[in-house]
């Protein structure tokens, strides 16, 4: 599919299309005119658009829009239990977000198809001086799609802030498994709770922009802190899951997630999201390992109790 950028409203390359609506205060009060390359310049803006329809017994990418530093490489099928499942790496060439970096992913998985994105690796936020980063991700899910988006863990690094959101439109017969995980920083080289603010939307909306939940994260640790009873209560690791479908009441769905947890030395929630649509869980840990165990094993638990199959094994090394 090749779309002419004119003829978007707004274009591609206007702000309108790849700026935020709103900024929080917390991330907006940084902005500011960097030394290096400015809002908009070359490398600056990442675009990536995805869209995906069944055609015959499996899911095929029917559209492709990638600009720089954002891209894929071609969808892959290695889910022996689910075979029509189009596994797709997203990538980046910059190697991280870097100030007045603004990025977006729009993915479209039309009706009946099946799709599972994640990233290559970690998404590793630079220090930044002069401005602020953003990151949007708007995911359609369509009738009786499955979809899956559970990208590696976003690393703010030492003086770095960023805003991201995330819109998940969910067709009301459709399942979508997300996940996001924030670690306090570069922990190896024990740097904790260093950057200046970290934000987060995450939105579930249905097909007609009706809003079904809404989960905001705020962390600045050099205003509020963050390593209160409160808030982190001094781990490094905050881990969300949230599975959106019709497939399972959201009380059997909530059930499973908890006792997929349980065999786990970690801090935990679980609860069901507004109008039964499903169910959400969060996670507080210290040892990244032990977190992402214990992620993997709450996806591999719903996913088993919706759709009858084991998560994939995801090899990206």
């Amino acid at each position: 599919m090749t779309v002419d950028p004119l003829l978007l409203d707004p274009p591609r390359l206007d702000p309108r299309h790849y700026e935020p609506a709103r900024v929080p205060y917390e991330v907006r009060r940084y902005s500011g005119t960097p030394d290096t390359l400015g809002v908009g310049r070359p490398g600056k803006v990442g675009l990536l658009e995805l869209a995906f329809e069944k055609i015959g017994e499996r899911t095929e990418l029917t559209g492709h829009y990638q600009k720089s530093p954002l891209q894929i490489m071609r969808p892959l099928y290695f889910d022996l239990a689910r075979p029509d499942l189009a596994v797709t790496f997203l990538m980046s060439t910059g190697g991280g977000i870097l100030q007045a970096d603004r990025l977006r992913t729009d993915l479209r998985c039309g009706a009946d198809t099946a799709t599972h994105f994640t990233t290559q690796a970690a998404t590793k936020v630079y220090r930044m001086e002069f401005d602020y980063a953003t990151q949007l991700v708007n995911l359609d899910a369509g009738p009786r799609a499955y979809v899956e988006y559970l990208p590696e863990p976003v690393i703010p690094f030492v003086d770095s802030r960023l805003y991201q959101r995330t819109v998940l439109t969910v067709d009301p017969t459709a399942t979508v498994l997300a996940g996001e995980t924030v670690l306090a920083g570069r922990l190896a080289r024990g740097e904790r709770n260093a950057y200046q603010v970290f934000a987060s939307d995450l939105e579930v909306r249905r097909p007609d922009g009706r809003l079904v939940a809404l989960d905001t994260v705020r962390l600045e640790p050099a205003g509020a802190g963050v390593t209160g009873p409160a808030v982190l209560a001094g781990h490094d690791v905050m881990a969300s899951l949230y599975a959106i479908t019709p497939l399972a009441p959201a009380m059997l769905v909530a059930d499973t997630l908890h006792e997929a947890l349980s065999a786990f030395d970690l801090l935990y929630g679980v609860s069901v999201l507004p109008d039964d649509s499903g169910a959400w869980l969060r996670l507080l840990g210290s040892d990244t390992r032990a977190c992402a165990a214990a992620l993997r094993a709450a996806w591999d638990a719903v996913r088993r109790l919706l759709i009858g199959a084991p998560a994939p094994a995801l090899r990206k090394t």
